[in-house]
């Protein structure tokens, strides 16, 4: 894929000016944890349930009217196929969205309702990359990625352009320190160039931890050969993008991981008391700073990235959880 620009901080602002006339803001939390207080960004509260309709409705919106009536094709587990659904079907452009046989049934039933259609792949046999591609020049669509494209960048790091604007408005300044759950590393790209001044944390889980291999390396590390299951079937990317990688890089980024029993403590401690439903992937930056790998500061931003969970699923992690 050819990137004909580079995101910038002023593409990020743009995108949260777009994003603040058609969605109102996530809302922020907070919480005393490890005796300082830590702002909570609820993405999961958006209306498809996570925060990559940012990326989506930026991106989307950026077609001209050719692109528009060719359509759209989406690769994904089932938050950026909600997120691509969300936005096409706003705009009026037809979606088709290439997911994982083994996706969350919320999340592929979530993508249909909002009338995107979906083609099934073998997440273990064959490649989503090649497989959209494929659809896209066959239809003459425009090809959406989740994490390797400017737009998506842009219109992920609205959440900090939004979460900063919520936090000045308390009186306590921007975001000192911003962790956040790292897939491809779309978000956190985004966060930050729109959050200069922070100190940036990815976070990723065991086995699946890429980017922060990557960010210590000084070039990018693929997750290697047969890597753990987890939960975080939204962070389960291979290899992340030389566009993502080259901004958290150039900011000094530091990437960690957590473990899979840390993450459902995460997720328990949401419901508990924030009364918020979390999915794995959404609650892997909590993780980190509930069990001290990450110190909190007086001005931490944490971002909840998403809530689509399997229920079943869910209630196990719950229960799990409480007998740890």
């Amino acid at each position: 894929m050819t990137i004909l620009r580079q995101p910038t901080r002023a593409g990020v602002r743009d995108a949260a000016e777009k994003l603040a006339r058609v969605v109102p803001p996530t809302p922020l939390y907070t919480a005393e944890i490890r005796g300082r207080t830590v702002f909570l960004k609820a993405e999961s509260l958006q209306p498809m349930g996570a925060f990559k309709l940012r990326g989506a409705w930026h991106r989307l919106t950026a077609l001209d009217e050719g692109q528009r009536r060719r359509g759209v094709v989406a690769f994904s587990s089932g938050n950026h196929a909600q997120g691509v659904a969300w936005a096409a079907k706003r705009l009026g452009i037809a979606a088709t969205i290439v997911m994982p046989a083994d996706a969350p049934r919320a999340k592929r039933e979530g993508t249909l309702a909002l009338g995107a259609e979906v083609v099934a792949y073998d997440r273990a046999t064959q490649s989503r990359e090649a497989i959209a591609a494929a659809l896209a020049e066959a239809r003459g669509a425009v090809l959406v990625p989740s994490f390797d494209d400017p737009w998506i960048i842009e219109g992920q790091g609205s959440c900090g352009v939004e979460a900063a604007a919520q936090m000045q408005a308390l009186g306590v300044g921007a975001p000192v320190q911003a962790v956040v759950p790292c897939g491809g590393g779309g978000l956190a790209a985004g966060m930050a160039l729109a959050l200069p001044e922070a100190r940036i944390t990815v976070v990723e889980p065991e086995g699946w931890d890429d980017m922060r291999r990557s960010l210590e390396a000084g070039w990018i590390e693929p997750v290697g050969d047969a890597p753990p299951p987890t939960a975080c079937d939204a962070l389960q990317t291979p290899r992340v993008s030389p566009l993502t990688f080259d901004v958290l890089a150039r900011r000094g980024a530091e990437g960690l991981a957590v473990s899979e029993a840390a993450i459902g403590r995460a997720q328990a401690w949401a419901a508990e008391r924030l009364r918020l439903v979390i999915e794995p992937g959404g609650a892997v930056a909590l993780a980190a700073v509930l069990t001290g790998q990450v110190a909190p500061a007086d001005g931490t931003l944490v971002v909840l990235s998403g809530g689509n969970v399997d229920l079943a699923a869910y209630a196990r992690a719950l229960a799990a959880a409480g007998t740890a």
